[in-house]
């Protein structure tokens, strides 16, 4: 008996370490993440305060440590490198992808981080939209109505943001309808990605990391392609280059962004897509309060209720979720929780950590 209890509370340490490392390192690197990402975008450089204007770029170097170290885990792993899907699917996905990380990085320049991060959260939309064009999925009537809120919450924050928070990029405040357009198109590109690639991917035998792989080398000729076609690539290697402190920015947003996708990934697998989701939101939260903080974002009362809206429609989605998702007593539990951590994962598009 005293043997069995000790091995209980061993099981029941061993889980709580798991679950610190993997909520530290998603919080740590993802937040760190969206601080660079806004201070590459809206932080001027140099003496001359310059602006860093080629969002591709980042793409390009995101996706190249992602392939890179993707190509080293499945050699050092002794798994297939060879494609295991047609080439052209990949190419499909990583073009929506790029397209997807684009709008996000573009519209930086127009909205500030806290707005995009809350309107991120209006992905479940989207998903659900294509979702039922592309899958025929069907969903609850519950699910409609946070995603409701969530929209609600998401254009009160928007309408009525405070009018001392100005972008850099525009003289006016900083929703304007250039900026709202491209967290749309974020939002349309990210939903169609993750349901597209489910699609695309169904029925073949892949590792995760094998999609990762061929995903992400095929957005680093894609981004490395349009680069050269905009004439950006030498202007942008020319910027880093007079800018050795936005050398170092890009670099560590491609560093955090490649490791936030492991963590991501042993979080899915470890835990299950519910906590996955619940680290995520709360993930959110706390970037927008660090970034209100650090970039002295003010926030109006109207945009405080937004958020409360949002938040609590996500929380509230994760708690149904969670009493709908519990294993009947015949399942096997560890089996419950691998069948909702493939979901995830087979749903997921490896986007260099953002999600």
């Amino acid at each position: 008996m005293a043997e069995t209890l000790i091995t209980a509370i061993g099981v029941k340490d061993s889980r709580v370490l798991k679950m610190i490392f993997a909520v530290s390192g998603i919080m740590t690197t993802l937040v760190i993440y969206g601080i660079l990402q806004e201070k590459i975008m809206r932080v001027p450089y140099g003496a001359d305060n310059e602006y860093f204007k080629y969002s591709l770029f980042l793409v390009f170097c995101n996706r190249l440590m992602t392939s890179a170290v993707s190509a080293g885990t499945l050699i050092a792993s002794r798994k297939a490198i060879d494609p295991v899907a047609p080439v052209y699917k990949y190419c499909l996905v990583s073009m929506a992808n790029i397209l997807t990380t684009t709008c996000q990085y573009e519209a930086l320049k127009y909205v500030s981080f806290p707005v995009q991060t809350l309107a991120k959260c209006a992905k479940m939309i989207p998903v659900m939209i294509w979702g039922t064009l592309i899958m025929q999925k069907r969903y609850k009537g519950y699910d409609y109505f946070l995603a409701l809120l969530v929209t609600l919450g998401c254009s009160i924050f928007i309408l009525f943001p405070s009018g001392a928070d100005l972008s850099p990029y525009s003289k006016g405040r900083e929703n304007t309808v250039w900026g709202v357009s491209l967290m749309v198109g974020y939002l349309g590109f990210d939903g169609f990605t993750s349901t597209f690639q489910d699609k695309l991917f169904k029925g073949y035998d892949m590792e995760i990391h094998n999609q990762i792989f061929y995903t992400t080398l095929c957005s680093c000729v894609l981004s490395l392609s349009g680069l050269i076609l905009e004439g950006h690539l030498f202007l942008a290697i020319d910027f880093v280059y007079h800018h050795l402190d936005c050398f170092f920015d890009v670099a560590l947003l491609s560093t955090v962004a490649t490791t936030s996708q492991f963590f991501i990934s042993y979080t899915i697998r470890t835990f299950g897509a519910l906590t996955f989701a619940t680290i995520m939101t709360t993930r959110q939260l706390v970037s927008i309060v660090l970034s209100c903080v650090w970039f002295r974002h003010p926030l109006s009362w109207e945009q405080c209720i937004g958020s409360v809206i949002v938040f609590g429609a996500l929380y509230t989605r994760s708690f149904f979720k969670k009493v709908s998702e519990k294993p009947r007593p015949s399942e096997h539990p560890m089996e419950h929780m691998h069948n909702g951590a493939s979901s995830l994962m087979k749903g997921s598009s490896p986007r260099g950590g953002e999600p």
